[in-house]
C-alpha cells in the first residue's frame, strides 16, 4: 500500500474519507461570528464531493475539557457548512463522538455525501492522544485528510492518533498551503528575506528568533517584545512590558544578528501612556527613554517610517505579531503602518496567523497578503523548526505491512491454541504498524480466535465454497467461517488451482461471495517456471488478477489483498529474488489502477508469497510495492514473530 501525501494524487470515490478540519470558530448566542475557517476548508471538501467520497468531517470547538458542553456543538457549523457547500451536511449529534448517530449516518451514506461528527474535544482522551479514540475515529474511515493546520502542532486522536490506523494518509489543500508558503520562507526564500516579529513576550519567541537569525537578512523586532531589548541595551521603560530573565538572551541575539551580517532593527521611538486604555493620556518618545509611570503600548512614527522602508526591497517578508496593543484604536497606528507597508510592496508576504493574522483582517488588508495562516501557535512553532506531529502523521508515518501465516494442512486445534499463546507476547508490539493475520484449517478456527482473542492476531480461513449452503460435502460456507469469527479467507491460493482445479472463475465467484458476508480475502496469483521461462508473467498475472476483480466494486478491491506466488518458488527452497517480487507486485499495483483508479491502487494491500523467511522478509518487504508476506512453513514456528516484526518505512 502506497501512501499518498496530496489530495490531487487520490480519486476518493467511494471511499470514507475522514477529514480534520479547524472548524473552530467564534460563536456568539449560537451564531458564527467570524466563519474564514469555514470558507478555508471549502476547497479541500468540494474536491472531496468531486470525487465521490463520502466525507466525514471532524474538529474541535473551544475548550470543552472532554465533556459535552452544548454552547460548543459544532451543529451551527453543520447548519452554515450546508448553507455554504449548496448542499446538506448531516450533523451526527453523538456526545460520544464515535457514537450510534455517527456509526448509522456513515453506513448510509452515498457518494459525494458530507457529515459532520460533533466536537472532538467533548472526549477525554482527544488531547490525552490515546488509543481508543483513534481507533473509534479510524474505524469510520478508509484514508485519512488532515486539513487542519491550526492544530497541526499537537498530538491529538484526531489529526495524529488516527492516522495510526488507516492505511492511506494525505493533507489537504489548506495545510498543503500553509506547507508550502511557511516551508518555502523558512528554507527557500527569495531574497532579501524579511522577518517581522511582535507580540508582548520575548519568551514565546525565543527560539524563533534563533532559528531566523539563521535564515533571514533582517530581523524587524517590535511590540511588547521590543521593550525588554530596550532595557538590555540599558535604556529606560517605565512601566512598560519587560522580561528581566531575558535581558541576557536579547543582548545575546543582537551579539549573533552582528556576528551573522544580519540586519536587526528595533524600534527607535514608541508611543506612550499613562494608562492601559484608550482615554489615556499619550505622547511619542525616543527607545529607551520612557519615564516612571508610563509605558510603551506601540511603535512611534520614526519607527513606522523606518520599518516601512525596510520592507520596500524585500522578496519575502514573515510576519507574527502586533507591533503595538492593536486592539484600541489609539495604539494601532504602527501595526496598521507595517500591514500597509506589506500591502504596497511586490514581496511575498506570509502572516503567521493568531494575532496578527487578526489584525491585517480587521485594518482591511488581508486580501493584500499573499498568504494569512491559519494557525498561529502552528505557524510559530513552524517558524521555529520544529516537526509538527499533524503533518508528521500525514505525510511521514511509516508504512504498514501485513504478516499472514498460512498454516496449510498443519497443525491440531490443540497445536494451534499452543503456537498463539506463544507468539501473542512477542508480536503485542507491532500492533500500530503491522496486520499479523494466522490462516488455520477449519477445525482449527474456533479455538485459535479463542486463544488469540485481545491480542493483535486476526484469524481467517484457507478456504471457502461460492455457494452459502447445498449438498456440497466437505465444502464451508461463508457463513460458517463469519460465525466461527474467521476475519479473512484464503483464495485460489496455487495449490487448491493445481490439485482441486479451482480456475479463474471460481475464484472470482469466491472473491465476490467473499466481500458479501463480510470477509477479507487475501486473493492469489502466480506463475509457472515455464511460464516465467517463456516471457509470459506480466501478461498471465494480469489475467488473474482481472478476472479475481470482475463485478469487485472499487471500496470493496481498495480493501482487498493480493497474495503474489511464484509457483515454482512454493515449498522448493527458492525465492525470488526482491527485484523480481517488486516487478510482479508493482504490476499487480498497476493493473488495478486500470481497473479502478490511483486511490484503489494506493489502498490495496499487496504480498509477497514465495518461502518468505525471517532471512529473506526484510529484503522483500523493503520494496515500494511489497506489502509484506503470506508465509508458508515459517509460520508454524515462534520466529515468525521475526517477520512481523520487521517495520516498513
Amino acid at each position: 500500500m502506497l501512501n499518498k501525501v496530496s489530495i490531487d494524487d487520490i480519486n476518493f470515490k467511494g471511499l470514507r474519507t475522514l477529514v480534520r478540519c479547524d472548524f473552530n470558530v467564534p460563536l456568539q448566542d449560537g451564531k458564527i461570528t467570524d466563519e474564514n475557517r469555514l470558507v478555508a476548508s471549502l476547497p479541500t471538501i468540494r474536491k472531496l464531493i468531486g470525487d465521490g467520497a463520502k466525507v466525514i468531517l471532524c474538529s474541535h470547538l473551544g475548550k470543552p475539557k472532554g465533556e459535552p458542553k452544548p454552547e460548543l456543538s459544532l451543529a451551527p457549523v453543520a447548519v452554515r457548512l450546508s448553507e455554504l457547500l449548496g448542499q446538506e451536511v448531516k450533523f451526527a449529534a453523538d456526545p460520544e463522538v464515535v457514537g450510534p448517530n455517527a456509526k448509522a449516518a456513515v453506513a448510509a451514506m452515498k457518494d459525494g455525501d458530507v457529515i459532520l461528527l460533533e466536537n472532538t474535544r467533548y472526549r477525554k482522551e482527544e488531547t490525552k492522544n490515546e488509543d481508543n479514540f483513534s481507533k473509534e475515529l479510524a474505524s469510520l474511515a478508509d484514508i485519512f485528510v488532515n486539513d487542519a493546520f491550526g492544530t497541526a502542532h499537537r498530538a491529538h486522536c484526531s489529526n495524529v492518533g488516527v492516522a495510526k490506523y488507516v492505511k492511506t494518509t494525505a493533507v489537504g489543500y489548506l495545510m498543503q498551503k500553509e506547507i508550502t508558503f511557511l516551508g518555502n520562507a523558512v528554507n527557500n526564500p527569495k531574497r532579501p528575506f524579511i522577518a517581522i516579529l511582535g507580540g508582548s513576550k520575548v519568551s514565546s519567541k525565543i527560539s524563533v528568533i534563533n532559528n531566523l537569525l539563521d535564515k533571514v537578512d533582517t530581523l524587524i523586532i517590535g511590540g511588547g517584545m521590543a521593550y525588554t531589548f530596550m532595557k538590555a541595551q540599558g535604556g529606560t521603560i517605565g512601566n512598560s512590558l519587560c522580561e528581566d530573565d531575558y535581558l541576557d538572551y536579547a543582548n545575546d541575539m543582537i551579539k549573533k544578528a552582528a556576528d551573522k551580517g544580519v540586519k536587526m532593527l528595533l524600534p527607535v521611538d514608541t508611543v506612550i501612556a499613562d494608562d492601559f486604555s484608550e482615554n489615556a493620556n499619550t505622547k511619542v518618545v525616543k527607545a529607551g527613554q520612557i519615564p516612571d509611570g508610563w509605558q510603551g503600548l506601540d511603535i512611534g512614527p520614526e519607527t513606522c517610517s523606518l520599518f516601512a522602508d525596510a520592507v520596500k526591497n524585500a522578496k519575502t517578508v514573515v510576519w507574527n505579531g502586533p507591533m503595538g496593543v492593536f486592539e484600541m484604536k489609539k495604539f494601532a497606528k504602527g501595526t496598521e503602518e507595517v500591514a500597509r507597508a506589506l500591502a504596497d510592496t511586490d514581496a511575498v508576504t506570509i502572516i503567521g496567523g493568531g494575532d496578527s493574522a487578526a489584525a491585517v483582517n480587521q485594518l482591511g488588508y488581508g486580501d493584500k497578503m499573499t498568504h494569512i495562516s491559519t494557525g498561529g501557535g502552528a505557524s510559530l512553532e513552524f517558524l521555529e523548526g520544529k516537526e509538527l506531529p499533524g503533518i508528521a502523521a500525514a505525510t511521514d508515518k511509516k508504512r504498514h505491512i501485513m504478516a499472514a501465516g498460512n498454516w496449510k494442512m498443519n497443525m491440531t486445534p490443540s497445536q494451534a491454541v499452543e503456537l498463539i499463546n506463544t507468539l501473542k507476547p512477542l508480536v503485542a508490539d507491532k500492533s500500530d504498524t503491522t496486520d499479523v493475520v494466522l490462516c488455520v484449517p477449519a477445525i482449527d478456527i474456533l479455538p485459535a480466535v479463542e486463544a488469540a482473542k485481545g491480542s493483535c492476531i486476526h484469524i481467517g480461513a484457507e478456504n471457502m465454497y461460492f455457494e452459502e449452503k447445498g449438498a456440497y460435502t466437505g465444502e464451508i460456507s461463508p457463513d460458517m467461517l463469519t460465525d466461527a469469527g474467521a476475519e479473512y479467507v484464503i483464495i485460489g491460493h496455487s495449490e487448491r488451482r493445481q490439485y482441486f482445479a479451482e480456475t479463474d472463475e471460481t475464484v472470482n465467484k469466491k472473491v465476490l461471495k467473499a466481500f458479501e458476508h463480510g470477509l477479507k480475502p487475501i486473493i492469489c496469483c502466480g506463475e509457472t517456471l515455464t511460464q516465467r521461462e517463456q516471457g509470459i508473467t506480466i501478461d498471465w498475472i494480469r489475467q488473474q488478477v482481472k478476472i479475481a476483480f470482475l463485478g469487485v466494486t472499487a471500496e470493496q478491491a481498495a480493501s482487498a489483498t493480493i497474495a503474489y506466488e511464484p509457483i515454482w518458488a512454493i515449498g522448493t527452497g527458492k525465492v525470488a529474488t526482491a527485484e523480481q517480487a517488486e516487478e510482479v507486485c508493482g504490476a499487480i499495483r498497476n493493473v488495478i489502477a486500470e481497473i479502478y483508479d490511483a486511490s484503489v491502487a494506493a489502498n490495496i494491500t499487496i504480498l509477497y508469497g514465495g518461502s518468505v523467511s525471517a532471512s529473506s522478509a526484510p529484503g522483500l518487504f523493503a520494496m515500494e510495492d511489497i506489502d509484506g508476506g503470506l508465509v508458508g512453513g515459517a509460520s508454524l514456528k515462534p520466529d515468525f514473530a521475526k517477520i512481523v516484526k520487521f517495520d516498513k518505512q
